[in-house]
C-alpha cells in the first residue's frame, strides 16, 4: 500500500478503498481560523454538541487581526469562550498562523486533521493526512461525525536529486504548478516519495503540501522519516514521532518525476499561481512592494535565509518590504539571535505574526504596482488593489529583489546561504489555552455582530433568473471577497452578502435580492481557493437555489451542498455558451430529479429549449440537498 492508503485504511468508518467511491474516515484533529471559525462554532452549537469528541481540536486567531471596530475582537472574545465551553485549544491573537503552529507544536505523523481552511494540507510536510474543508463539515467532525469524500487518485511525485544553491522548496512546487495548472489536482493526492524527499526539512516539505492547495488537491503528503523525527526532537516532542513510509511494492494511480537538480528560481505571474516561468526570463521587473510570510514561507529557516540576505544592505529607494514571521516562537528566536535586527536595519517593515497580506488584511499595494510576495495565492483583487500585479516567488527571490529593487534571480549574489536546522527550537506555549477542567461554568459571549447563519428550506421546483454568468477558474476571492473592509463582518452574513461578486459585479447582490434569488452560470473550476463557506453562505442568504458550471473546485462544491444549493455540471458545454445573464431556468419536479440519480433537465424559459446537466453527488449528498442543506438533514435524522 502507499502511505495514503495506511491512513485512510487506519481511519476508515464506511466505504471501501476504491477510487472514485465515497468513503467516511475517522478524524483525530481538527484546527479552525477566526477568519471562518466563528461560523464553525456557531453551527458547532446547532449541532447541540457539549464537548468535542476529537483527540484535539484547536482554535487559532491569526486572519482577523486589524481592530478597526469591534467585530473582530468580539469574535476572538466569541471564539476564545466557546472553546473553553467545548474542550477545545486556543490559540490567541499573536501566537501565530494556524498551519506554522500547528506543525510546531501538534501535528502528528499518521493522524488525520481536518481544518477550515483550504491550506490545512500543510500537515501533509510532517506526515499527516490534512484536509481542507468547510466550517460545518469540520463542526461535524469535532462533533465525532466522520468526514465523507470521494477516494482519490494517489499521484506519486518522485522528487531525485538535490536542489541547488539558490533554488528552494518553493520551486519545486511552483514547477508543478507550471506542468498541472490549478485544476490538475483536482480529486488527487499527492504523495512525495524518491531520495530528493531525503534532502528536504519539515519546513520545506510544508512549503510544497501548503501550496498543494492551489492544484485543487485533497492534500498531499510527505513520509514520516528521519527528518520529520529530527524536527519534532527539535520541539520537543519526539514522543510524537512515527516512522511511515510507503511499501517497497506501493502502487499509484500515476507518477510525476522531478529531478530537483534541474530546477531554477522559479516566478508565478499574475493572476494565477500556476502561471509561473523561470526568474531569469521574466526580465527586469521594477518592484514597488515585496511581502514576505504567510503559511507558506514563514518558518524560522525561511527567516533566517531572508535575514541572512538583507543584513549590511538596504532595501532600494521606493521599495516597501513587510515581513511577517509564521509563529510567535519564530520571533522569539529572531528576536534572541539577532537577525530580527539585520531585517530591520536594513529597512524591513516588522508585522504581528498573522496571515495579514496574504488574505487581503492590509498591505495594500499602491495603484499599479508590482508586488512581489512569498504567499500562495496571487488571484485578481486578493491583495486590495484591482490594478496592482501580485507575484509569487520564494523568499530567497523575494528578498534578493528588495535589495536590488527589480525581480532578481539570487543566484546572482554568488556563494550560497546556509541555514541549518536548528537542534533545539524555543518552545513556550503560555499563549495556548488549555480546555478547563470548569468548562460547564463558562458563559459563551457574544458579540453584536454575530449572527445566525442562514438556513436553507428543503427542495423545491425552481424558476428562477440567471443572476450572473462567469467564465473559467472563478476563486472564492471573486465570490465572497475577503479584505480587510469585509474580514470584520465574517460573522455577519446578512450584511455579508451585500458584497458577493462585488469585484466582478458590483449589482450582483442588489440584482439578486430584487428578483428573489436565482441560478449562478460558472465555467471550469468554479470555486477555486479558499475552503471559506462564506462563497456558498452569502449566495444562500441571497436566495441562489442553483450553480450550473462547467466543473467544481472540491471544497467549493461541498461547501454548496452543505447549503442545500444544487452543484449542477452541463453534460454539453455549449450550452454554456447558449445561456445569457438574466435567462429564466426552470427545473421541474425537482425533487424526483435529485432522487433519479439520472440526468437533469432544465429549461431555458426565456429562449424556449431544454438541456441535462449532471448531479454527480453521493446517494448522501442528494439526501442533504434535498431536504435544504446538512443541518436540516443532521437535525431530522437526529429526530428519527
Amino acid at each position: 500500500m502507499n502511505l495514503t492508503q495506511k491512513i485512510l485504511k487506519k481511519h476508515l468508518v464506511e466505504g471501501e478503498l476504491v477510487k472514485g467511491h465515497e468513503i467516511a474516515i475517522k478524524i483525530d484533529q481538527t484546527l479552525t481560523q477566526d477568519s471562518t471559525g466563528t461560523m464553525a462554532y456557531l453551527e458547532l452549537e446547532a449541532l447541540g454538541v457539549d464537548k468535542v469528541k476529537t483527540e484535539l481540536s484547536v482554535a487559532y486567531v491569526d486572519h482577523n487581526m486589524l481592530q478597526e471596530g469591534f467585530e473582530n475582537a468580539d469574535d476572538h472574545k466569541y471564539i476564545q469562550t466557546v472553546a473553553a465551553k467545548h474542550g477545545i485549544y486556543f490559540s490567541r491573537p499573536g501566537n501565530g498562523i494556524c498551519h506554522q503552529v500547528h506543525l510546531e507544536r501538534f501535528g502528528k505523523p499518521g493522524k488525520t486533521l481536518l481544518g477550515s481552511d483550504s491550506h490545512t494540507p500543510t500537515g501533509g510536510g510532517i506526515g499527516m493526512l490534512a484536509i481542507g474543508a468547510g466550517g460545518l463539515d469540520v463542526a461535524l467532525a469535532m462533533a465525532g461525525e466522520p468526514y465523507r469524500l470521494v477516494m482519490p487518485e494517489v499521484i506519486n511525485v518522485r522528487l531525485t536529486g538535490k536542489l541547488k544553491p539558490w533554488v528552494s522548496s518553493k520551486d519545486i512546487i511552483l514547477e508543478l504548478l507550471r506542468r498541472l495548472t490549478v485544476k490538475g489536482g483536482v480529486g488527487k493526492v499527492f504523495e512525495y516519495t524518491g531520495d530528493g524527499v531525503a534532502t528536504l526539512s519539515v519546513p520545506e516539505r510544508a512549503t510544497i503540501t501548503n501550496m498543494g492547495a492551489e492544484l485543487g488537491a485533497t492534500t498531499s503528503i510527505f513520509p514520516s522519516d528521519f527528518r520529520t523525527y529530527e524536527f519534532l526532537k527539535a520541539q520537543k516532542r519526539e514522543d510524537d514521532f512515527e516512522a511511515l513510509l510507503p511499501d517497497d511494492d506501493a502502487e499509484y494511480d500515476g507518477v510525476i518525476e522531478i529531478n530537483l537538480d534541474e530546477l531554477e528560481p522559479m516566478v508565478a505571474l499574475p493572476h494565477s499561481p500556476d502561471n509561473v516561468i523561470k526568474v531569469k526570463d521574466a526580465g527586469k521587473l521594477k518592484v514597488d512592494q515585496v511581502a514576505i510570510g504567510s503559511c507558506t514561507n514563514s518558518s524560522y529557516m525561511d527567516m533566517m535565509k531572508v535575514a541572512a540576505i538583507l543584513k549590511g544592505g538596504l532595501i532600494a529607494e521606493g521599495v516597501s518590504l513587510v515581513i511577517s514571521p509564521g509563529s510567535r516562537q519564530v520571533l522569539n528566536m529572531l528576536a534572541k539571535n539577532g537577525a530580527l535586527s539585520d531585517m530591520i536595519s536594513a529597512g524591513a517593515r516588522i508585522l504581528e505574526t498573522a496571515c495579514g497580506p496574504c488574505i487581503g488584511m492590509g498591505q495594500a499595494p499602491a495603484t499599479n504596482a508590482i508586488s512581489l510576495r512569498t504567499f500562495n495565492r496571487n488571484f485578481y483583487g486578493r491583495c486590495g488593489t484591482k490594478s496592482a500585479k501580485v507575484y509569487l516567488v520564494s523568499p530567497e527571490v523575494a528578498a534578493a529583489s528588495a535589495l536590488a529593487g527589480y525581480l532578481i534571480d539570487p543566484r546572482e549574489l554568488g556563494e550560497e546561504i546556509k541555514i541549518e536546522m536548528p537542534s533545539e527550537f524555543l518552545v513556550n506555549d503560555n499563549m495556548i489555552i488549555k480546555p478547563p477542567v470548569n468548562a460547564d461554568e463558562f458563559d459563551v459571549v457574544r458579540g453584536p455582530n454575530i449572527k445566525p447563519f442562514p438556513i436553507n428550506t428543503p427542495l423545491a421546483d425552481i424558476e428562477k433568473a440567471v443572476l450572473i454568468k462567469v467564465g473559467d477558474d472563478i476563486t472564492t476571492d471573486h465570490i465572497m471577497p475577503s479584505n480587510a473592509k469585509l474580514l470584520p463582518l465574517r460573522s455577519n452574513i446578512p450584511e455579508l452578502s451585500k458584497h458577493c461578486f462585488e469585484t466582478i459585479d458590483p449589482d450582483f447582490s442588489k440584482r439578486a435580492l430584487e428578483n428573489g434569488g436565482g441560478i449562478i452560470v460558472g465555467g471550469n473550476n468554479y470555486g477555486q481557493g479558499s475552503s471559506r463557506e462564506h462563497a456558498a453562505l452569502a449566495p444562500l442568504q441571497l436566495g441562489v437555489k442553483a450553480v450550473i458550471a462547467k466543473s467544481f473546485a472540491r471544497i467549493h462544491k461541498a461547501n454548496l451542498i452543505n447549503s442545500g444549493i444544487l452543484p449542477l455540471t452541463f453534460v454539453s458545454e455549449d450550452d454554456y455558451d447558449k445561456i445569457d445573464e438574466g435567462d429564466v431556468l426552470k427545473i421541474e419536479d425537482a425533487v424526483n430529479q435529485v432522487k433519479s440519480k439520472g440526468k437533469i433537465v432544465v429549461k431555458n424559459v426565456t429562449k424556449g429549449y431544454e438541456f441535462e446537466v449532471d448531479l454527480d453527488v453521493s446517494d448522501r449528498n442528494r439526501e442533504i440537498l434535498i431536504e435544504g442543506g446538512l443541518i436540516n438533514y443532521v437535525r431530522k435524522k437526529d429526530k428519527v
